[in-house]
């Protein structure tokens, strides 16, 4: 089984995911670019079993990171979790997106990610 391990910047939040995500995904969203500081997020979505962490982390909007460095990690709930993919300790990964969200507010010289479906909103809007 694969098992792929993360952290934040300084170090004192780190989290495991084993085996393949449920799914891959990249989002163009406002409240993604304000988080990320970037025209978009790339993450994976895991089963919650699947998924655990260490260290204190502090959330906003269900979001959680770390308050000591602020690095951005994952949400999580009962029934999933979804990871930053870019606080992976190893780069680059084999994880391909198989959806964009939010395609409405992606910068103009992004172009569609081949292969990839395309969502105007979120997945479950339309």
């Amino acid at each position: 089984m694969i098992l792929r391990h993360g952290s934040c910047r300084c170090g004192r939040v780190r989290y495991s995911v084993s085996g393949e995500p449920k799914r891959v995904g990249i989002c163009h969203c406002t409240d993604c670019r304000q988080e990320s500081g970037s025209a978009f997020t790339f993450f994976g979505i895991w089963e919650a079993e699947a998924f655990s962490a260490t260290g204190e982390t502090a959330i906003y909007e269900g979001r959680k990171f770390c308050p000591q460095c602020g690095s951005r990690l994952f949400s999580n709930d009962d029934v999933e979790a979804e990871i930053k993919l870019g606080s992976l300790d190893t780069a680059p990964t084999n994880l391909v997106p198989t959806y964009e969200l939010w395609v409405r507010r992606r910068e103009r010289w992004l172009q569609p990610l081949p292969g990839a479906e395309q969502y105007d909103q979120d997945r479950l809007a339309e």
